[in-house]
């Protein structure tokens, strides 16, 4: 059984996105997978995949979750994150990874490219991150100066909103 506040993210993304989620992983499934990999995932997370073993929300460039029974699978080698105590357990639309801080609930995105987990994309946990997808996917309807290029393309990443390849070619 989910939590309310996890039943109400879900509610608010079924009525405002083409999202897709997948049938949702056992309890076994999850423990072996933290076994056989030598990580415990946060509460939260543990908790979406007793709903979605993955899955994804506002297609087509929002973001993909990754499962421990479903493909794709999470990979807790993946190269995409800044060391060893992060495990990718998603992406987003333009390939920066969704993580989890190894032994703690936060979350964040990383940027490999700049090899940067900018502070305004760190999250106290799993609910929080979920709660500031429209603001992370330039959904919220508002230029308000964040990073994300205005043609929806991705992280501009100095905060000018403006496509910084267009501005070298220029």
């Amino acid at each position: 059984m989910i939590s309310e506040r996890l039943r109400k993210i879900i509610e608010t993304f079924r009525e405002q996105g083409t999202m897709s989620f997948l049938e949702p992983a056992t309890e076994e499934q999850i423990s072996a997978f933290e076994k056989e990999n030598g990580i415990t995932f946060p509460e939260e997370y543990r908790e979406w995949l007793t709903f979605s073993d993955g899955g994804e929300l506002f297609l087509p460039a929002g973001v993909q979750f990754y499962g421990v029974a479903h493909k794709p699978l999470i990979d807790v080698n993946d190269d995409r994150r800044p060391d060893d105590s992060y495990v990718a357990v998603g992406g987003l639309g333009d390939g920066a990874p969704v993580l989890f801080k190894k032994g703690s609930r936060k979350f964040a995105v990383y940027f490999p490219e700049d090899g940067e987990i900018y502070d305004g994309f760190t999250y106290e946990d799993f609910y929080d991150f979920l709660d500031n997808l429209y603001d992370l996917l330039g959904m919220d309807g508002e230029d308000g100066g964040d990073d994300w290029d205005d043609d929806d393309e991705g992280w501009d990443g100095d905060g000018d909103g403006d496509d910084d390849e267009e501005e070298e070619g220029k």
